[in-house]
């Protein structure tokens, strides 16, 4: 028997399975679902007994029109390859597809629910149309019916309004972001409304309509959008996302546009209304008039004049009263003050006369004349002159008369 290593059984395996499972079908259900940075998705399809390690490509990743989740029945076509390293086998999965379910209609509802969770469909968000809408911006196809149909009607309804077409694919493969592209170009315009639609068409005809790129446009637009695509019967995501549902694009103009005719009548009525409530103004005005000449006739400003000039003669005499009285008063006030007063400067008076002499006598007796005068002596002791009542028997002092000085001792001190 021949001894194999292990990478050469790896190997022979590898060659035996994917030469036998070249292109397989498998059914079951999705588990550990994993999108990786790559682009690559990971996961894993199992039935009640078995499992199996699957692995798409970015390359056919791209190519789903749904998203794979956790949980889902599908149908996985492929290829089985084995990695010769780890003698691990997987399969290599082309195209995946719902069981029982047409793929687009999986991603529909997934991409809804999604959109709904986020709350891009809610009604607090849609913006109002316009009372007035003198630009529209219509992003379609300018070789398709629509457009033709949608200038048809405004034309009917209301000439006035300007319409600006940005030609865009609306189906096939790059229509998606050609839309979304042109929707985003469309809000910079600063139209009054957006209209997005075509004609009527197949689910995959329309699918461009329901594709995430051109649903986030739409939300992220300023000015009011209005989704107009395919028939009544068809539903689309723009028509969840916009902030209104038109079910065709010729409907789409007649629910934003007014009928010039019904607006000429309108106008017509609010003339005559016009005309009925002025004429009534009118006559309630003149009769106001009437009413005010007759009371300017008893109300003359002449007369008006004479008694506001009597007015003020009375308030003057009033006045002129009151200031006498207050002026009396003031007088009665100031007698006892005056009197107070010249009290208070006799006292005043008195008292400096009183300070002066004795600020006088105080001179004098500092007078150094007086020290050559006869009989005159300072008494001095302890080099300070001293009065008679400070000294007391034994003390030493001196005498002083401005020529001499005599030392002596005090025996005795008595008053006079």
């Amino acid at each position: 028997m021949q001894t194999l290593t292990v990478s050469e059984i790896n190997e022979q395996i590898k060659s035996l399975l994917e030469s036998t499972f070249v292109q397989i079908r498998v059914e079951g259900e999705l588990s550990r679902v994993t999108y990786h940075t790559s682009g690559h998705i990971y996961f894993t399809i199992k039935d009640a007994r078995s499992s199996l390690s699957c692995v798409m490509f970015r390359s056919n990743a791209q190519r789903l029109k749904f998203r794979l989740e956790e949980g889902q029945h599908v149908v996985l076509s492929g290829a089985i390859t084995v990695y010769v390293p780890r003698g691990n086998y997987q399969m290599m999965v082309q195209t995946a597809e719902p069981y029982g379910a047409g793929a687009l209609a999986v991603a529909f509802e997934q991409l809804k629910r999604r959109l709904m969770e986020e709350g891009l469909f809610a009604p607090e968000r849609k913006k109002k149309m316009p009372k007035t809408v003198r630009h529209i911006v219509v992003v379609t196809s300018k070789t398709g019916a629509a457009i033709q149909d949608m200038i048809r009607v405004a034309t009917k309804r209301w000439p006035l309004v300007k319409i600006t077409l940005i030609d865009t694919l609306v189906q096939g493969a790059e229509a998606a972001a050609e839309i979304a592209r042109h929707i985003a170009y469309a809000d910079r315009l600063g139209a009054d409304v957006i209209v997005v639609g075509r004609g009527g068409g197949s689910l995959e005809d329309l699918w461009a309509f329901n594709e995430e790129v051109v649903a986030r446009a739409i939300a992220a637009c300023e000015t009011p959008v209005v989704s107009a695509v395919g028939h009544e019967v068809d539903t689309l995501i723009s028509d969840f996302v916009a902030d209104m549902r038109a079910p065709t694009p010729s409907a789409a103009m007649e629910q934003i546009l007014p009928d010039k005719t019904e607006v000429l009548m309108g106008l017509d009525e609010a003339m005559e209304r016009m005309r009925s409530r002025m004429y009534q103004i009118l006559v309630l005005k003149e009769e106001t008039l009437r009413h005010l000449l007759s009371r300017m006739e008893q109300h003359a400003i002449g007369r008006k004049i004479d008694m506001q000039l009597s007015l003020v003669e009375d308030l003057k005499k009033q006045l002129t009263r009151q200031i006498s009285h207050l002026m009396e008063k003031r007088r009665e006030t100031l007698v006892p003050l005056r009197a107070q007063m010249r009290m208070a400067e006799t006292h005043l008076l008195q008292s400096k006369e009183q300070q002066l002499r004795s600020l006088q006598a105080q001179l004098t007796s500092l007078d150094p004349k007086l020290k050559l005068q006869p009989g005159f002596v300072q008494v001095v002791k302890e080099g300070k002159m001293t009065p008679l009542e400070r000294l007391k028997a034994g003390d030493r002092i001196r005498l002083e008369d401005g020529k001499y000085i005599a030392d002596a001792t005090v025996e005795t001190i008595k008053p006079i």
